[in-house]
Parts: structure tokens; sequence; C-alpha cells
């Protein structure tokens, strides 16, 4: 018998429950593990009101959470939302967290009036590239994407 998956938005008091997954998907991409930072970053994320958090929860555990960044399209003139993060606890993976969480996503962001959800996929994670696909997303060949590190950045 599967359990059921509850998605919803989180709050200050999920930051405690949250910053232990944000934790674990930093690692995967490389970072050194630090739960209190991860839990400062979720926190001033709340205070200062810079994200939307939606988590999954199995029997009242947190499992798995996605947070998405506002942002806008200056030449259409309307809102676009970055699902920057989604993760979901190893062990639950599998058992339709993921798809839970961004069907939550697409439902948040059709009440704002959003024109796209905007999401990322790393190369090395082909897994997670499927379930975008599989949901809807379309990789997008029409332009490059750059960054410009700015901590060592000179001038």
């Amino acid at each position: 018998m599967s359990q059921a998956i509850v998605t919803r938005h989180a709050s200050l008091d999920d930051a405690p429950a949250i910053a232990p997954l944000l934790d674990k998907y930093r690692e995967f991409y490389g970072e050194a593990p630090d739960v209190s930072r991860s839990l400062a970053f979720i926190q001033q994320r709340f205070f200062l009101g810079e994200s939307i958090i939606i988590v999954a929860e199995i029997n009242n555990e947190v499992i798995g959470f996605t947070q998405l960044f506002p942002s806008f399209s200056s030449v259409t003139l309307e809102r676009l939302w970055i699902l920057n993060d989604l993760y979901v606890e190893a062990s639950k993976r599998s058992a339709g967290v993921g798809l839970a969480l961004l069907t939550a996503a697409r439902k948040f962001a059709l009440t704002t009036d959003a024109k796209q959800l905007f999401i990322e996929g790393a190369e090395d994670n082909p897994r997670a590239r499927n379930l975008y696909t599989r949901f809807g997303f379309i990789e997008n060949t029409d332009y490059h994407y750059y960054h410009l590190p700015l901590a060592h950045a000179q001038g």
C-alpha cells in the first residue's frame, strides 16, 4: 500500500525540517555539508520573502522540497518562476514525490498568472532531466545560458 504524498507551502516553522534536505541537495552538487548554513539560508529566504518553498510530506514527515524564485520577462511583460531546487529524500525516490512537487509548483505558478516555469538539470543527473521532460518541460535549444562568477571578480 502506497503512502499518501501531501504537498503544501512551507513556512518558517518548516525550516529545520527543510535544512537537512537542502544540505543533501547541496552535497549532490559538490558543496561541503553545512546544515547550520543551510538552515540560515532557508530562514533568510522566509524573512526576506524571496522565495516560495513547497514541501512534500508522507505521514507528516518532510521528505522533499522545491524552491521557486520569482523572475520576469521584459519581452513579454509577464511573471516567470525559476524552479531552482528540487530534492527528494533518497529512500523516497521513485514513489512519485518529485512529480507531486512539480505538480504543486505548476499549480502555484498558474495561480500567479506566470508565463513559464524554468528549471535546470545537471548533465550528470539524467534521472532528474527525464522527470522534467516527462512532466512537460521543454529543453531550450534556442539560447545559450551563461553565468558570471563574482566571488573573486576584479574590476
